[in-house]
């Protein structure tokens, strides 16, 4: 049978030998159903050790509350910003695949650690009679050097694995591209799965039969999953890098433009430097349009009349593509305190939980940690309704695709989680008055109140991530230069690890200030002696603030707009920014 040109992917992705894939035979969903086994597994490892590890550190290294929930934040924070280097490694020089490879490697060694220094008897503290002694100096070296190499791992899986996975679709291909406008809904929901998992089972077979076991079921997961990754191999596609050095250009043009700040900016845009549409069809880039965002960076592009030219100007479409960049950090900008209110979901929430009633029963107890399997279980259910009903019925109302817009349904997950944290607010102030009521101030007493009244605040946070979690990992792939989308993905994991970071910062602030000169700390290490709920009044004040921050940055913002060849027709693929209307196609 003869193979035309057409059958052909038209975004020119090829095999791992830097051959053309035919469109039929690679990609789609039946290449991501061999990744999703690995995220969920991921997923499971990390929420394994990050759900429990505020108590794993206060129980059997005898952390105080405070140093435990910085430990945690800090840990977490670097899993989350090491994507960047692990970006900028795969779109300048080895590929998402092999960059993934390296990083799922060292992913496996660090959890390989972790589990050999909560099982080996001298990597962990002795215990007898339910006491444990202090951990030695090097007990606690050896378990932060496999929770970091856990993190450096993570730098080069996270924001590989799930652009790999949308790179099985064809944007060029109008049938693959609508199977696209769902990947991000699908893949989260495996990630939660494997979160479920971790918080529902994982979680009680730390605290109740050996931690050794609970590290050690996610690690020999992990392994497995990689083998069924690479089964994968032979339908895979992998994007072509189009540009050397995507951040060499970048600082290109900054350079550029401030080298030609004296001279005035055309009264038309197109008399700027752009190369002409056939360049784009030959060479398979996309040419990326005029917007009038940052002006001043458009003066790269100017063009210099005379024989002594002194560099040659940028393109219209390098230009755009830091606009794009810029665009992007914005709104980055406005995600760090909504980061920070997740961040409480696997430290004070915990915390909070373990002075509870947490009895099902006579002898049943749950742990504390289980209670984010909530989180995850109204992301389950939240997941299928958000795509299989809230987007078509949207979609008949607006007109686009995605039923509302990227910066529209960050909105919502924003006002929802402003809504959770009033609600542990209201919670808090609750466990306070039951706790004077009975006066019970003494650590470690357990407050005669169900840690189900936590359940709202769980719950919310959770519907809370189907708009913003999700909607900023497409997001920050959609909106990214073409041969930057790995590195445009790390805004997400970055966000997330600076709201990490930030949250460690606060709780230590606001210790030392509201504890200093004998005063009560609001985050003291007896939490029934403490002022939980004024911290958590003080991140709502925050997340108002940054609410409208990100109402004003939202108008600010103008999507990407693309043109591409396709089939012998110039396509143009656009999106408007949220202040104006929703109608016509957004990529």
């Amino acid at each position: 049978m003869e193979i035309k040109d057409e059958d052909f992917t038209k975004d020119g992705t090829v095999d791992l030998r830097g051959r053309p894939v035919l469109a039929s035979k690679t990609g789609k969903w039946k290449a991501c159903a061999f990744l999703v086994g690995y995220e969920a597994f991921e997923r499971m490892a990390f929420y394994g050790i990050a759900s429990n590890l505020v108590v794993y550190l206060t129980t059997q290294l005898h952390e105080d509350t405070v140093s435990s929930v910085r430990n945690v934040n800090n840990w977490s924070g670097a899993v989350w910003i090491t994507p960047i280097l692990g970006a900028y490694i795969a779109d300048s020089y080895l590929g998402r695949f092999w960059t993934f490879t390296a990083s799922s490697l060292i992913y496996v060694l660090g959890m390989v650690l972790l589990t050999l220094a909560v099982s080996i008897k001298f990597l962990k503290p002795t215990c007898a009679n339910g006491v444990c002694t202090k951990a030695t100096t090097s007990q606690v070296a050896f378990i932060y050097t496999a929770l970091y190499t856990i993190a450096i791992g993570a730098g080069g899986t996270k924001p590989n694995i799930s652009t790999f996975g949308a790179d099985q679709f064809d944007d060029l291909n109008p049938n693959e591209k609508r199977l696209k406008a769902s990947f991000f809904n699908w893949w989260m929901f495996s990630a939660f799965s494997g979160a479920l998992l971790a918080t529902l089972v994982l979680v009680y077979i730390q605290e109740n039969l050996s931690w050794g076991l609970g590290y050690g079921i996610p690690t020999v997961g992990l392994i497995v999953s990689l083998f069924i990754f690479y089964m994968g191999t032979p339908i895979y596609r992998h994007k072509v890098r189009k540009t050397k050095s995507p951040a060499g250009e970048l600082v290109r043009v900054f350079i550029n433009a401030v080298a030609n700040r004296k001279y005035d900016l055309p009264s038309n845009s197109s008399m700027l430097h752009e190369f002409d549409r056939q360049y784009y069809i030959s060479t398979g880039k996309r040419q990326v349009l005029y917007t009038p965002m940052f002006r001043f960076l458009d003066k790269a592009a100017i063009k210099q009349e005379g024989t002594n030219i002194s560099r040659q100007p940028c393109t219209v479409t390098q230009v755009e593509c830091v606009k794009l960049v810029l665009g992007m950090a914005m709104i980055w900008a406005v995600t760090l305190i909504p980061s920070t209110i997740w961040a409480q979901v696997n430290t004070l929430f915990v915390k909070q939980g373990t002075t509870m009633n947490r009895h099902l029963g006579p002898t049943f107890q749950i742990p504390a940690a289980s209670l984010g399997s909530f989180v995850t279980l109204s992301m389950l259910i939240s997941v299928p309704m958000y795509d299989r009903y809230f987007v078509p019925f949207m979609r008949k109302k607006t007109g686009n695709p995605r039923g509302i817009t990227l910066l529209q349904r960050l909105g919502i997950g924003f006002v929802i989680q402003i809504i959770a944290i009033a609600i542990a607010y209201a919670v808090e102030m609750k466990r306070l008055q039951v706790i004077k009521r009975h006066h019970i101030f003494g650590h470690g007493e357990i407050v005669p109140m169900t840690i189900f009244y936590l359940l709202p605040q769980y719950v919310l946070l959770g519907i809370a991530d189907v708009f913003n979690a999700i909607g900023l990992l497409e997001f920050f792939y959609d909106q990214s230069p073409e041969d930057m989308q790995s590195l445009g993905t790390t805004f997400f994991t970055s966000g997330i690890g600076v709201g990490n970071f930030l949250n460690s910062f606060l709780v230590t602030v606001v210790d030392q200030i509201t504890g200093r000169n004998g005063g009560k700390s609001w985050i003291g290490n007896n939490l029934n002696d403490s002022h939980l709920d004024y911290y958590y009044g003080f991140l709502m004040v925050l997340s108002a603030l940054n609410l409208v921050l990100f109402l004003l940055a939202s108008t600010k913002y103008i999507y990407k707009t693309e043109f591409s060849k396709v089939e012998g027709c110039d396509v143009e693929m656009e999106g408007k920014g949220l202040e104006v209307s929703t109608l016509g196609l957004q990529v």
